[in-house]
């Protein structure tokens, strides 16, 4: 067979694309970026702004030149405006990229081992490489937060109600704290409690929220679900992008719901709208989710269609509604505890 030649070209810009991401992603994840914001240096004098060693610094260097993310002159590097682009702090910030193809590399290698065994190991898979972790939450916050501000949070009228009387909000699955954090940015009434598996979104999610004077009305604790019962009935409680995690549990999940809400409480299950076709998935917007529920796979989930989790309410007496957003790729389930 011979290879036609624009499939080749197509071929070289996508293996240059994924190239120039990982790039980006060591500038990211060691903040070579954000060092020569506004001050150009050497690599030795970069390398010792960051405390890096000099020699990866130098061809750190070299292939971002290559790749236009900095300019040289007399030797000292300055970004580009595309550099600029990938600074983590920026609006509309393009880091989520360069953090997705590291984390979706490292996932491909997992499933293509993986797939001779049948193993799926579970969410510690996220964890197995040290730089990538600390960049999951914010890559979320980067991909999500503006959605959410612009679409959701208007677009579900049970926030402004839920605000209006105020209470507890509780996240489950929080990561970095993102969307609790919002929520009370917004609705000063509200209280909120976040709870996540891993110390180190927790770390974050605390951080963040006395970095924005929310201190003293969040609480992030790292645990299971199973075992934080709150202290007091719930105004609402969310799950963001996490009930596909616990769906092979939602025997037990759904009643944790309902049972963690005061009368008239609501629930919020925010999860990616698996579609109900096949041949959706060559809506260049949905190949994403595509890969991405392999990469579920790994992790002993997959992701679900929203009539799925409605019918999950029902069985536990909470009527509920799916609102589509983001072009009806993320699906928002409300259901309302009955008073």
């Amino acid at each position: 067979m011979t290879i036609p030649e624009e499939l080749r070209k197509t071929t070289i810009a996508q293996a240059q694309g994924a190239m120039a991401l990982n790039l980006a992603f060591i500038g990211v994840a060691n903040g070579l970026l954000e060092a020569l914001v506004d001050q150009p240096a050497s690599p030795p004098e970069l390398a010792q702004r960051r405390s890096l060693d000099p020699g990866y610094v130098l061809r750190w260097c070299e292939a971002a030149y290559g790749f236009g993310y900095v300019d040289v002159r007399d030797g000292r590097y300055a970004l580009t405006e595309l550099g600029r682009a990938f600074l983590p702090g920026e609006p509309d910030t393009l880091m989520p990229f360069a953090v997705g193809a590291v984390l979706g590399a490292h996932m491909a290698e997992r499933a293509a081992g993986l797939m001779r065994t049948g193993e799926r190991p579970g969410e510690s898979v996220l964890a197995e490489r040290a730089t990538i972790l600390p960049w999951f939450g914010p890559m979320l916050e980067a991909t999500f937060g503006s959605l959410f501000e612009r679409e959701v949070l208007p677009g579900v009228a049970d926030f402004a109600e839920v605000g209006a009387r105020g209470g507890v909000v509780l996240d489950l699955g929080c990561g970095n704290g993102w969307y609790l954090r919002r929520l009370a940015a917004r609705f000063p009434t509200l209280r909120g409690i976040g709870l996540d598996g891993f110390e180190e979104n927790v770390r974050q999610a605390t951080e963040q929220a006395r970095h924005e004077g929310l201190g003293e009305r969040l609480t992030f604790l790292a645990g299971d679900i199973y075992e934080h019962a709150p202290l007091e009935p719930v105004a609402l409680v969310a799950m963001n992008r996490a009930l596909h995690h616990v769906w092979d549990r939602r025997e037990r999940v759904f009643p944790l719901l309902r049972d963690a809400l005061e009368p008239g409480g609501v629930a919020v299950i925010w999860e990616p709208a698996w579609p109900a076709e096949l041949e959706q998935l060559r809506d260049p917007r949905a190949r994403a989710m595509a890969v991405q529920n392999l990469s579920e796979h790994v992790q002993g989930n997959h992701f679900l269609r929203p009539p799925e989790i409605e019918a999950a309410f029902a069985e536990v007496g909470m009527p509920a509604r799916t609102l589509l957003f983001g072009g009806g790729l993320e699906a928002v389930v409300v259901a309302k505890r009955v008073a």
